[in-house]
């Protein structure tokens, strides 16, 4: 059960919360005078009274759910305390009269099934606005660089003009003098753009790299969750415009623990790899491979049909069954290291988020069946439209 407003853990976390705003400490209630909320003074804005009151609220929303911190949460707490998202909100009240908790998890499953983008979805919208923006300045500026480049040229010919013509009065002297003011004006306008361009190109130069190393598990070297996650909605429409099967699995390290267990984390993690490793060899152009989570893998097959996505998923289990790895700082045998799966057809699903359910079930029917196998989800009726 989450905390109440009452606790005096939750008062103390509180005002750590209202530090992290700007805010400074919440008084204690025996601080308080004349009547006013906590860290307010008598004569404070309204304003600013009812944005700190907000703040106090959506810390409260996040403290007593236990929910970190974080861009999507505070995001999601602002929704349901300003009444943005009141159907989330209707949600979470009925959650918590069932005594049941409020994840994280189960924010972003209520969000997903409202047709809401989680926090990935968020956060490539996000960085995509910036590219934009990015790009537009650079484009603006780079224009503006040389349409300043081409005005220096032709001011500089009129100045040489200028002074070289020798009967030139006191008037065309003078305007000779303003002119080269002016062009040094414009030389140091066009230097100035051109640091700017230089300077843009390198902020997307970064937030590519940023890109990368955001969808990248650092681990295994393949795409993380968030990469797939973006991998799968670019995919689904390639497969709708191209008339295109389209076919999701997912794959689990069997006896992962065992391995922890007895040989350590740095060998599991080692195992980790190898199997990454043998994945990323069936990837390509219309065939995506990340690793999901813990020792769990997902992979997206676009242009086979399921039985013939099963052929290629079923030969890199084939491959990873057969090598033999060794503990190198032991000479510990692992033993065989195998990984089971569960494959999908996403057009036999009503939404791909079915797809992807049916096959993480079909993964502990595999499990169940003795591991080291390849298992087809179950399809529905009623395909959605290609």
């Amino acid at each position: 059960m989450g905390m109440t407003a009452h606790d005096p853990q939750f008062a103390r976390e509180q005002r750590g919360i209202l530090r992290w705003f700007g805010f400074g400490a919440a008084p204690r209630s025996d601080e308080l005078e004349d009547g006013n909320a906590p860290g307010e003074a008598a004569d404070i804005d309204p304003r600013e009274r009812q944005r700190r009151q907000l703040l106090t609220d959506i810390g409260s929303f996040l403290l007593t759910h236990r929910l970190e911190v974080n861009l999507y949460t505070l995001a999601i707490a602002h929704d349901i305390i300003t009444g943005t998202d009141h159907r989330l909100a209707r949600q979470i009240e009925a959650r918590v009269g069932a005594r049941e908790p409020v994840t994280l998890e189960w924010l972003e499953e209520a969000r997903r099934g409202a047709g809401q983008g989680d926090g990935a979805a968020m956060l490539n919208a996000l960085m995509a606005k910036l590219e934009t923006s990015l790009t537009d300045f650079a484009e603006t500026t780079g224009t503006a660089r040389l349409a300043t480049s081409e005005y220096n040229s032709v001011l500089e010919a009129h100045v040489g003009e200028l002074e070289q013509n020798s009967k030139a009065g006191v008037a065309i002297t003078e305007l000779a003098t303003i002119a080269k003011v002016m062009l040094d004006h414009t030389r140091k306008i066009e230097q100035e753009m051109s640091r700017s361009e230089m300077q843009t190109r390198a902020m997307q130069s970064n937030l590519d790299d940023a890109r990368r190393k955001a969808e990248m598990d650092h681990l295994t070297g393949l795409p993380n969750r968030r990469a797939f996650e973006c991998a799968f909605d670019k995919e689904l429409e390639a497969a709708k415009e191209a008339g295109e099967p389209l076919c999701v699995a997912f794959v689990d390290i069997d006896h992962f623990k065992k391995v922890n267990d007895t040989h350590g984390h740095d060998s599991g993690d080692r195992v980790l790899k190898a199997v990454a490793q043998t994945l990323a060899k069936i990837s390509g152009d219309k065939c995506h491979v990340a690793r999901h989570g813990g020792e769990e893998f997902v992979v997206l097959i676009r242009g086979k049909k399921l039985e013939e996505a099963w052929t290629v998923l079923d030969g890199a289990r084939q491959a990873m069954a057969e090598r033999r790895l060794v503990n190198r700082a032991t000479d510990m045998p692992f033993g065989q290291v195998t990984f089971s799966g569960g494959i999908a057809d996403v057009f036999a699903y009503r939404c791909h988020r079915d797809a992807l359910k049916a096959a993480d079930e079909s993964l502990y029917v595999a499990k169940a069946q003795g591991r080291n196998c390849i298992v087809f989800a179950e399809t529905t009726a009623g395909k959605i439209a290609v």
